[in-house]
């Protein structure tokens, strides 16, 4: 009992994250794609969309607790000062000690969120992502870099806009198809941005490299 409240008392600290998976490799999707980094994805979901690709990150019961020391010197280790901070939905945990630490050391940290958490860490990079199931928290839109939304049918593009009114004006818009209807979506997605050319196409190009 001692263990785990010891346990809960870093974790809340952020001194200890449920690390699904962390791993050195190229950025597949939005507009830093084909740059080296290192991925953290923590285990861990409130949203749960139905067509995402990573379902065993929600629940976090299912990934042991790791110490964040650990992790950063796993990060410190790869040829590339950048990290990459996902999911599952990262910003259910205080980042504000991992983002410290990199910082620190001159690694840049890049942050991929739904926004339907509150906002930790100090971040190079934020790509908003929202979420129809659980929009974004209002404050998010005023710090992203980049807001990419994901087109699973034709809806999305609705929902699309409705968030770049919101967004800031630095935000750069991206438009990507969900991987499982890419070939019906990606006709759609290029004839939208012909005729709203303030959106540019996101693909999942790691995916076509077969890479992580």
């Amino acid at each position: 009992m001692i263990e785990n409240e010891e346990n809960i008392k870093l974790l809340n600290e952020g001194r200890m994250l449920p690390v699904m998976e962390e791993f050195y490799s190229i950025q597949g999707e939005g507009h830093n794609t084909g740059q080296a980094a290192y991925f953290l994805r923590i285990g861990g979901c409130d949203v749960g969309c139905h067509w995402c690709d990573v379902k065993e990150s929600w629940n976090a019961d299912l990934w042991p607790l790791s110490s964040t020391e650990a992790v950063i010197s796993n990060i410190e280790k790869c040829p590339s000062n950048a990290v990459v901070i996902t999911g599952g939905e990262p910003l259910q945990y205080n980042l504000d000690y991992l983002c410290r630490e990199l910082k620190s050391r001159n690694i840049r940290c890049f942050l991929e969120t739904s926004g339907s958490c509150k906002l930790s860490g100090e971040w190079d990079w934020i790509c908003l992502s929202p979420k129809k199931k659980s929009p974004p928290l209002p404050f998010i839109y005023t710090k992203s870099d980049e807001l990419k939304v994901i087109i699973h049918d034709g809806s999305d593009f609705a929902w699309a806009e409705e968030n770049a009114e919101l967004i800031n004006g630095k935000s750069l818009l991206l438009l990507q198809p969900e991987w499982s209807r890419r070939r019906e979506m990606i006709p759609l997605i290029v004839d939208y941005v012909l005729k709203n050319p303030k959106w540019i196409i996101s693909l999942q190009s790691h995916k076509y490299m077969n890479i992580p």
